[in-house]
């Protein structure tokens, strides 16, 4: 199993929380706000221990789970805490209207996030086009773009110990398009599908 760093104290990291506490894996939460930190480590049990904010995360593996707008600020934040850790940003930079990306055509949040952190970490984009209550509730496909092959072998196998099955859809500049995915997810949630209770994913064709 895996040891795992959540930093952020919100509804995705409680839910990616209690799925790494039900996969038998080693968790810790780290939060601004030290007493939601302790109360939301409380509530996972299975051991699950706080962190103080900016230190080096125990965690192989380091899920950030804060809105798009403070990931790069975080990981910049926590400079060489995060040497050597496999980081992975959930997050999507939807406009007001999450119509369309808040950010350049060119980048991801992903991959800001990699030019902030330290060169020898490595930086995953993952879990962000799932919704939180169908992640709680279903199984569904994690998506993951990724450079740093033996670390995503790392982060693909945590994500199988939750019960999910990861497909790696390449480098880390793909990052992008799985920012882009999520937004025909909500596309498909307001028109074609008509509900939130969705998620994307791959099915194999017999040949």
């Amino acid at each position: 199993m895996s040891s795992i760093s959540i930093i952020g104290t919100g509804n995705m990291a409680g839910t990616i929380g209690a799925l790494a506490v039900a996969g038998g894996n080693t968790v810790e939460i780290m939060g601004r706000d030290q007493s939601k930190a302790a109360d939301l480590a409380k509530a996972l049990g299975g051991g699950t221990v706080t962190g103080e904010w900016g230190a080096v995360p125990a965690g192989d593996i380091v899920i950030v789970a804060v809105l798009y707008d403070s990931v790069v600020p975080v990981v910049a934040e926590y400079g060489e805490a995060l040497a050597g850790k496999a980081i992975v940003d959930i997050s999507n930079p939807f406009n007001a209207a999450a119509d369309g990306l808040a950010i350049s055509e060119d980048t991801s949040i992903a991959q800001e996030t990699a030019k902030a952190a330290p060169a020898s970490a490595s930086v995953f984009k993952a879990f962000n086009t799932i919704f939180r209550h169908v992640l709680e509730k279903g199984r569904p496909d994690v998506f993951i773009a990724g450079d740093d092959a033996r670390a995503k072998a790392g982060v693909e196998a945590f994500i199988e110990s939750l019960g999910l099955r990861p497909l790696d859809v390449g480098g880390l500049k793909m990052a992008h398009w799985l920012e882009g995915a999520s937004l025909v997810e909500m596309g498909l949630a307001r028109h074609g599908v008509g509900n939130w209770d969705l998620a994307l994913s791959i099915t194999e064709l017999p040949v």
